[in-house]
């Protein structure tokens, strides 16, 4: 029994937050009060960065390689943006369902990744995400077709909190969601459900030798995977008050590839740590020049596999979750 409790004991302190951690989210909190006239580039990095979160725990835990993943945040984003215009402008009540309408198309579309090579699965998602732009586009008289889904306008934030022009509130709320469901598959991924993920993804036939249920496994966390993309998909419309079609964007699902090329995959700050630099490199560069910013953003790519990630990013390889 010794052994088992050790075990557990050491899962749920690799879980936990670490000190200089909570130092990073403070300061992260503390920058649309500090920084008021970016706090709308905060709220951005936020729901990027949960974005990027939801892809790494297929990615970067179980190998899985999507092109499609804006699937999810598209129809969070489109449940989200739906039901504040036509039914409550609450905006816990819009993310609790745009969040809820992902988990279940994602638990519909998880029957697809479970058959197949990684290219099969890589054309499947791709081809979902398609599909459901494309949806979006013929239903011009639900979701406003290629001018997007006007006029979302959302309530106050537990009754006392309104979104502002300058995003703070908006910041704030993306924050405290991601914060909240970046801590969630935290516990994830450093549980006995997490360690038998990794094992899936290092060797799938030893992993289904010792009775690892393989497909209900790789069900399940694609699942979960959806709920956090639709909850990213919510925020953002929300924050923002509008839904297009460029949700469904498949550079969306390639700039998250990118970012997770840039932080590093099988560690959840992997995404956050990629979303900010990738959103800072945006903000920057085309700041400077608007015409050839992705010149830049390539070649940064190209330093980047050259020298190696741990190289550029050593103090943060130390402390890897």
């Amino acid at each position: 029994m010794m052994p088992a409790l050790t075990a557990h004991a050491r899962l749920l302190d690799d879980s936990r937050i670490r000190p200089w951690e909570w130092g990073l989210w403070g300061l992260a909190f503390a920058l649309p009060a500090l920084w008021p006239s970016h706090a709308l580039l905060v709220n951005e990095v936020a729901i990027t960065a949960l974005f990027a979160v939801s892809l790494d725990l297929i990615l970067g835990y179980t190998g899985i390689v999507s092109l499609g993943h804006a699937a999810f945040f598209g129809f969070g984003a489109y449940t989200a943006a739906l039901f504040a215009k036509h039914l409550n402008p609450d905006p816990l009540f819009g993310l609790l369902v745009g969040t809820a309408a992902a988990t279940l198309l994602g638990a519909v579309f998880s029957l697809s990744i479970l058959r197949g090579s990684d290219l099969t699965r890589l054309m499947v998602t791709l081809g979902a995400c398609l599909l459901l732009g494309e949806l979006a586009n013929k239903l011009d008289w639900l979701t406003g077709g290629a001018d997007g889904l006007q006029g979302v306008v959302m309530g106050k934030g537990l009754g006392r909190f309104e979104f502002d022009l300058t995003g703070q509130v908006a910041a704030w709320y993306s924050l405290t969601v991601l914060l909240l469901l970046f801590a969630l598959a935290r516990r994830l991924v450093h549980s006995p459900l997490g360690l038998s993920l990794v094992s899936i993804r290092d060797n799938r036939l030893r992993a289904m030798a010792i009775g690892i249920p393989v497909n209900a496994r790789l069900g399940l966390i694609y699942t979960l995977a959806a709920a956090l993309a639709g909850a990213a998909g919510s925020l953002q419309a929300q924050t923002t008050g509008f839904a297009s079609l460029d949700v469904f964007g498949l550079d969306r699902s390639a700039d998250l590839l990118l970012m997770l090329v840039i932080g590093g995959t099988g560690w959840l700050y992997g995404g956050v740590l990629g979303a900010v630099a990738f959103k800072l490199l945006h903000s920057v560069i085309s700041g400077w020049t608007p015409q050839y910013w992705t010149f830049w953003i390539g070649l940064f790519l190209v330093v980047l596999v050259m020298v190696g990630r741990e190289r550029l990013f050593k103090p943060w390889t130390r402390f890897k979750t």
